[in-house]
């Protein structure tokens, strides 16, 4: 892995407001550690100058290398380039939009070095958000909590420190539909957090409307529990208790002479509940189904136009088959 020390991974996605106060800020910080390091920037599909900018980064530094996708992947595919790319002892993992302070970083350091394998970063407060995301946040978070085969802290992004070994055991696990911060807790391992305020994006729009925010959930769900598909039996079996006392009582009121159950507008209400009962029980084992069909396939997690700044590609990229011709058979 060479003598680089610590590994910093940022992805970026039209972040070139943002490009050169991280630089600045982590330039500072990693001056005081005072051992070896590299900053590894991935360039997710960018519209803006955001290519560009890195490479004026890493020409004036060369202990900055980007990496550059053919196309926009996703954060969490940009996030797990930058940690096959990453030769560090130690591999933090911070956003380009500055929300989560380079500072942070000498804190998780510190906890390394007490012998902590894994160091995440607790968001005790959240600046400049609307109600809505904090609540639909804390909701996040403390659903997954609950339902979920593994234990992920509350309130944690992606921003953390990760050991060598760490790294190399999230490296082996390649699933398309990614939940990092998850995937950190199921390898398990010595894990400790350190408390932050996240502040405002330094310049930008967020990249996560409720759109992505709704599909990121479903993917942190859907890989780590099976409750969703619990959920369907259960509604299934209380479903059918229900339609036990709806038939007792139909046949009760029938014998009484009553009308309470006369006409076709009960029918029609009972068949529309049922059938979207059966909708949303489709629905779920789809989500389930959809993600068998994307592993299956066994495309590679991201393709890769150009990296720079690298002595060697990591283990994990794709290389090119022998051209040479096959021997004669005797």
């Amino acid at each position: 892995m060479g003598d680089i020390r610590y590994s910093i991974v940022a992805p970026c996605w039209n972040e070139e407001g943002n490009l050169p106060e991280l630089y600045r800020r982590i330039t500072e910080v990693m001056e005081q550690t005072a051992e070896p390091w590299e900053l590894v920037l991935i360039n997710d599909g960018s519209r803006d100058r955001t290519p560009e900018i890195m490479r004026q980064i890493h020409e004036a530094d060369p202990r900055v290398h980007f990496i550059d996708f053919a196309r926009n992947f996703g954060h969490q595919l940009a996030v797990t380039a930058g940690m096959d790319y990453a030769q560090g002892d130690a591999v933090i993992l911070i956003d380009s939009d500055l929300q989560d302070p380079p500072e942070l970083i000498l804190e998780m350091i510190q906890k390394w070095k007490e012998g902590y394998k894994v160091v995440f970063a607790v968001r005790k407060e959240r600046k400049g958000e609307t109600w809505f995301k904090l609540f639909t946040a804390k909701l996040f978070y403390r659903i997954i909590y609950r339902i979920t085969d593994v234990d992920i802290p509350l309130d944690t992004g992606d921003f953390r420190l990760m050991d060598r070994q760490v790294v190399e055991q999230m490296k082996a696990m390649k699933e398309h539909h990614r939940f990092i911060r998850g995937m950190t807790s199921w390898v398990g391992f010595k894990q400790t957090g350190v408390y932050y305020v996240r502040d405002e994006r330094f310049a930008g729009e967020t990249k996560y409307p409720l759109r992505k925010m709704v599909r990121f959930a479903i993917t942190a769900i859907t890989g780590f529990s099976i409750f969703p598909l619990q959920l369907a039996t259960f509604m299934g079996f209380a479903i059918a208790g229900l339609s036990v006392l709806f038939i007792i009582g139909a046949i009760i009121a029938r014998l009484s002479g009553g009308q309470a159950f006369a006409g076709q507008a009960t029918t029609l209400v009972m068949v529309l509940f049922l059938g979207s009962i059966q909708l949303i029980s489709l629905g779920i084992i789809g989500e389930y189904l959809g993600r068998i069909y994307d592993e299956v396939r066994g495309r590679p997690l991201y393709v890769v136009n150009e990296a720079v700044g690298f002595d060697k590609p990591p283990l994990t990229e794709a290389v090119e088959p022998d051209s040479r011709p096959l021997p004669l058979e005797q």
